[in-house]
């Protein structure tokens, strides 16, 4: 869990995927036309990609990924993101990472 917290917290927006996830995939996609480049950590390419995935279902994630952070807190996952950005939402959370 410290792996999982410590990249929330110094990443504006992470997300922790899985490199044959085409809803990671999206999300990212969706984060990058939104003006924000997020970090995206392959759970799957790590070494202790097992006990992240343990951590990841201990905060309450459903499916596991992707798994998105914003300024080091849980959002959720594919759909938790695209409600927040169909009610105009999810600008508002990555304003702060986003270049000037």
């Amino acid at each position: 869990m410290d792996k999982v917290q410590k990249m929330a917290r110094e990443h504006g927006v992470v997300i922790f995927s899985k490199s044959t996830c085409c809803l990671c995939y999206a999300v990212s996609i969706l984060f990058q036309d939104l003006g924000v480049i997020p970090y995206v950590h392959e759970i799957d390419h790590d070494p202790d990609g097992k006990e992240m995935e343990k951590a990841l279902m201990r905060v309450g994630r459903n499916a596991l990924v992707p798994a998105v952070f914003i300024g080091g807190k849980l959002v959720g996952s594919t759909n938790e993101v695209m409600s927040l950005h169909l009610k105009g939402s999810l600008i508002q959370l990555i304003k702060p990472y986003m270049p000037n």
